[in-house]
């Protein structure tokens, strides 16, 4: 006797689609899992890769900045060394000065006028002496202003006394070889005291 089906034909076929679209549903839903952990994965790789970059960015920046902290010690090392040349070279050119201004002084000194001290202070000199007369002491202060060497003199204390020599005075002047950078120069060396005993009052 042949076997028939009682269940209908259609009810099945619906549960068939049913288990097939469910079983494509969880295909789908696996694939997307798969597809989000590849992305997630993936933007790790990424973010990572850049966070390397970054870190290698930040050293090579800071071996730039100690590179540059260098240069720039460098160059201060460099400007500062270049000055002392530029001090020396002129402290070398104005070596001969003094002697001129020596022989200037001698030059312009009158009769009857004698020094007792001779200080430099820079590009200022400083004159302490007797006269026999004021009258000298002025002759003294044209000569200087006539001077090649000095110039600008200015009298600051003139004393009369009792005696051959009857005044007492001291006068400052300026220096006129040095120039400006010269006489910063000058300006950083002591001052100098010269004493003249020669030809002074007895």
């Amino acid at each position: 006797m042949p076997r028939i089906n009682l269940l209908p034909w259609r009810e099945a076929q619906r549960k068939e689609r049913k288990i097939a679209f469910m079983a494509a549903l969880g295909g789908a839903a696996v694939c997307a899992l798969v597809m989000m952990g590849a992305v997630y994965t993936l933007y790790n790789a990424m973010i990572d890769a850049q966070q390397r970059r970054n870190e290698l960015l930040k050293a090579q920046i800071q071996v730039l900045d100690r590179q540059i902290e260098e240069i720039n010690t460098l160059e201060k090392t460099k400007r500062q060394f270049i000055a002392r040349m530029r001090i020396i070279e002129k402290l070398q050119r104005s070596r001969p000065e003094i002697v001129h201004v020596f022989d200037q002084i001698v030059k312009t000194l009158p009769d009857g006028v004698y020094l007792t001290s001779v200080t430099q202070q820079g590009e200022h000199l400083k004159f302490t002496g007797v006269a026999q007369s004021s009258t000298r002491v002025s002759a003294f202060m044209r000569n200087i202003d006539a001077s090649q060497w000095m110039k600008n003199p200015s009298l600051e204390v003139i004393q009369s006394k009792s005696g051959a020599f009857g005044s007492s005075f001291t006068l400052d002047a300026l220096e006129t070889s040095a120039d400006a950078d010269g006489a910063d120069a000058m300006q950083q060396r002591p001052g100098r005291r010269i004493v003249a005993s020669a030809g002074g009052p007895k």
